[in-house]
């Protein structure tokens, strides 16, 4: 056991080249925080939510624009310089909380009085407070005057901030075609953004914050917005639809999210890894053996090869295709982001972060296979495929007890009908073996099969073998045919033949013609033989009934 586990180890970790390990590299972030670009450094002013790299325009050179999600604005950098600060537009405010904050400017109301309204509009409006208000209830008494007079004089701001961000093409599906920002906000909004301008193109909603999103299409033709949000849901939105189109219900929260072609592939936290349809429809589920870190798209256009790469808490990396486990990679602290992709000229690199804030870089062998088979230990696949079985009809019941009440009649019935059927069956053969119109006739010890058709109404008719080689890949070859017949009755122009090479699957057909010389009405036998060259044993043998003719030879 131990060697067979060392030699499996050793063919997973034989595909990967061990690029770059720096444990202490100091990093410490998530997949939504990993672009696809070239290595640079800038200091950001708040925590960053997400990043992506995206082209904005069609100028030469094209050099993809970044653009970093903190708290409600968006930082684009371009050559690796600030290039445009977008912010989200303000949210409405509550019209009950701005006129108390008013009455609180021109001293009509104390601080007492102005948080008992605060929170009895807090309690019954449906648009929320804004963050001063929030912050002014929680203050205990004798620091509500002071923060009173610090901000009374300030307008009321409502914001929203950024909980994910994606890209959408435009209009085009090549690679690097201009792309539009896709942005979900934690008011339940999701935004796309013009790539130049930075306006918003298209605003959608959610029943509940997004937390992770995928992309897929064009903004100006079709396209699909998966979102996972915070009630355990996740929502695909559409085109021309402002509300979500198709809703999955899961078993517990999201917390790995991608797209495998036309499917969805969700990692929950109850250690389960699940397949859905782009409608919601559930396809499978795999047991994880620890919870989900983190995940990521391994996708290898070159070779037509995608999976699903699943970050654990046990220190390793899964491949997963479908629902196939393929390839496992050790790892060691625990990945927290993961991503795969191209990486200077290397098409196959896989970067991750850990725990710890080390740095991991592995790079895929060119002559790495990837076995589609189930590597995991446990049942087969076929195993867990689930019957299509047809609910139980009234008419089903009745027939079921049926058949219980009347199970000896219907019994014998059966025996009967069976014996019938059998008895049908061989008097068919027997007038088939009588009439013989189309004898066939197959060999034991050669791959061969003929049969034999008899055309016309005499005196002359034709008679046409036709042979077939039914081996798999091997010919037959040095074979003959020759005919037996009462010479008296019969007369064939050629009675012997040499058949040519026989190739698997081909059909061969052979011509004679066969002259009647009685006029007495009655008609006999003929017997074909297929011989080997040199052999008096027939390989094949097949008796033809020849018709009665309906005319005199005439000689």
């Amino acid at each position: 056991l131990a060697t067979s586990s060392n030699q499996a180890s050793h063919s997973e970790t034989s595909k990967w080249l061990d690029a770059h390990y720096d444990p202490v590299a100091n990093l410490y972030t998530f997949s939504s925080c990993i672009g696809k670009i070239s290595p640079y450094e800038n200091t950001l002013l708040d925590l960053p939510t997400g990043l992506v790299s995206f082209l904005m325009d069609q100028h030469e050179p094209r050099t993809p624009a970044i653009a970093v999600a903190s708290g409600p604005f968006i930082y684009v950098y371009k050559n690796l310089r600030p290039y445009f600060k977008f912010t989200l537009p303000p949210l409405e405010v509550n019209a009950l909380e701005q006129d108390v904050w008013n009455q609180a400017r021109e001293d009509m109301i104390d601080p007492l009085s102005l948080k008992e309204m605060l929170e009895g509009i807090r309690d019954k409006a449906d648009v929320p407070l804004s963050v001063r208000s929030l912050r002014f209830l929680m203050l205990d008494p004798q620091d509500t005057e002071a923060f009173v007079n610090l901000h009374k004089a300030q307008p009321i701001r409502r914001q929203t901030v950024i909980t994910c961000i994606g890209t959408l093409k435009k209009n085009m599906a090549d690679e690097d075609a201009v792309s539009c920002l896709v942005i979900g906000t934690e008011s339940k909004d999701v935004y796309i953004l013009d790539p130049e301008a930075f306006t918003i193109l298209s605003k959608m909603s959610v029943p509940s914050a997004p937390t992770q999103m995928d992309v897929t299409g064009q903004f100006d033709v079709e396209f699909r917005i998966t979102v996972a949000c915070r009630n355990g849901n996740i929502y695909i939105l559409r085109r021309d639809s402002p509300k979500p189109k198709y809703c999955i219900e899961l078993s517990s929260h999201p917390v790995g999210l991608v797209r495998m072609g036309k499917s969805v592939v969700v990692g929950c936290a109850q250690e389960t890894l699940q397949g859905f349809t782009q409608k919601g429809k559930k396809l499978w589920t795999a047991c994880l053996p620890a919870p989900v870190t983190t995940m990521g798209v391994m996708d290898l256009p070159t070779r037509g090869f995608q999976a699903v790469l699943v970050g654990l808490a046990n220190c390793e990396v899964h491949l997963y295709r479908d629902k196939n486990l393929i390839s496992t990679i050790k790892t060691p602290d625990v990945v927290t982001s993961i991503c795969f992709g191209r990486y200077g000229r290397e098409d196959g690199t896989l970067i991750m972060t850990t725990k710890g804030g080390g740095l991991i870089v592995k790079i895929l062998k060119r002559t790495a296979v990837f076995d589609d088979r189930d590597s995991a230990p446990g049942p087969p696949l076929a195993q867990s495929i689930r019957l299509n079985i047809p609910k139980k009809t009234k008419l089903y019941v009745d027939q079921t007890m049926r058949e219980r009440e009347n199970a000896v009649a219907m019994h014998r019935a059966f025996q009967m009908d069976l014996s019938r059927l059998r008895l049908a069956a061989a008097r068919a053969y027997v007038k088939a073996l009588e009439s013989s119109l189309t004898p066939m006739s197959s060999s034991l010890s050669e791959p061969l099969k003929m049969n034999a058709v008899v055309q016309g109404l005499g005196p002359s008719f034709k008679l046409t073998l036709n042979i077939q080689n039914t081996a798999a890949c091997r010919p037959v070859m040095h074979l003959a045919i020759s005919f037996l017949y009462d010479e008296s009755l019969y007369s064939m122009r050629t009675a012997f033949f040499k058949i040519p090479l026989l190739v698997p699957g081909l059909n061969y057909p052979i011509d004679t013609f066969v002259e009647c010389l009685s006029d007495k009405g009655i008609s006999d036998i003929i017997k074909v033989f297929v011989l080997r060259e040199g052999k008096s044993a027939p390989l094949l043998t097949a008796h033809i009934n020849m018709p009665v003719s309906e005319g005199l030879a005439l000689n």
